[in-house]
């Protein structure tokens, strides 16, 4: 497989991944909201699915055809900008993580936090992004 093809997938799970770091959090919000529970069930399946089926295995082919990218092009390791892209998607990593683990609480329904807990939480995967795109792009250092 070529260099671009890798590349090519590496940016569409990247994209696919993203879509549902900024959208589950929003669901969180939602449903922190909701005091009365009216649309709970509706938005747990939703976060669930949206977890299980779209955000893990995009983050797992991300990370997947990055790896692959690194092993095509093992001199990228000597520029420290790639030391601290990989540090901003392990952080991201975390996060997903993290989202996992409200997914549960939710479904629970153990949530302590309230609804601008998740506000505040929604934009950290905008902020790594940002942070990862300019590394990869301008390679700084």
């Amino acid at each position: 497989m070529s260099y671009e093809a890798v590349k090519a997938l590496h940016l569409i799970a990247l994209i696919c991944w993203f879509a549902g770091l900024f959208y589950l959090p929003r669901i969180f919000v939602y449903l922190a909201m909701d005091e009365h529970k009216t649309s709970e069930t509706t938005l747990n399946v939703m976060a669930f699915k949206l977890y299980k089926y779209i955000m893990n295995p995009a983050m797992m082919a991300t990370w997947f055809f990055g790896i692959t990218l690194l092993y095509l092009n093992p001199y990228w390791f000597e520029g420290g900008w790639l030391h601290s892209k990989l540090l901003c998607v392990v952080l991201l990593t975390i996060f997903h993580i993290l989202c996992g683990r409200y997914v549960k609480v939710f479904a629970r329904q153990q949530n302590k936090r309230n609804h601008k807990f998740y506000r505040y939480f929604n934009e950290i995967p905008t902020i790594l992004l940002i942070v990862i795109v300019v590394l990869a792009v301008l390679k700084p250092f």
